[in-house]
């Protein structure tokens, strides 16, 4: 993975403009949003600094390109997800939601190229529904656990469950209902 870019290993500076202007001070030439977004989807890790105050705007630049992307005709992010995200400022477990969305999401990176792999070398039918079928397990188990009555099960039952991912699923439930529990003490 081309993680860092610059020659010391540090992450290439873009300093941004009270014009908007975005400039790359690795390659001293102006980019855009959608540079970024290649960067980030290459790998290049990247600060954007505002070029007045030097303060760290990268988390809302990355959120802008995300923006950008939602709203030009093939959104990712379901409303319902967006609602949840929103909910969760403010509550107990906001300070425990960045780890827990960095690992479902390297969670899914490591699955996704299982499951491409699995494509790859057999008709992988049953390989691909069984990880599906668990991945989706532990999601509604957490999801249940985060914001009680989201994860609730449809009528339709799985096609093809894994063995033991029932007993799995229970004890991943009483596992982040014991953490919930706990920080909803320490709310208090």
């Amino acid at each position: 993975m081309a993680g860092k870019d610059t020659a010391s290993g540090e992450p290439i500076i873009i300093k941004k403009y009270a014009n908007r202007r975005l400039y790359n001070t690795q390659s001293s030439s102006y980019i855009t949003l959608e540079d970024l977004a290649r960067m980030t989807r290459d790998g290049v890790e990247f600060e954007v600094k505002d070029a007045k105050s030097g303060d760290d705007i990268t988390r809302s630049i990355l959120t802008q390109i995300i923006m950008e992307a939602e709203s030009g005709g093939a959104p990712i992010l379901p409303i319902s997800f967006l609602r949840q995200i929103i909910g969760m400022y403010g509550n107990s477990m906001q300070a425990v939601m960045p780890t827990y969305l960095e690992t479902a999401m390297q969670n899914f990176r490591e699955n996704q190229a299982k499951w491409q792999e699995a494509a790859k070398n057999t008709a992988g039918g049953s390989l691909l529904a069984r990880m599906h079928e668990t991945n989706m397990a532990m999601m509604r188990a957490a999801t249940e656990a985060f914001i009680p009555g989201a994860g609730q099960k449809t009528d339709s039952p799985p096609t093809d469950p894994v063995a033991g991912s029932d007993d799995q699923l229970s004890a991943l439930r009483d596992q982040m209902a014991a953490m919930q529990k706990k920080l909803d003490e320490l709310g208090k």
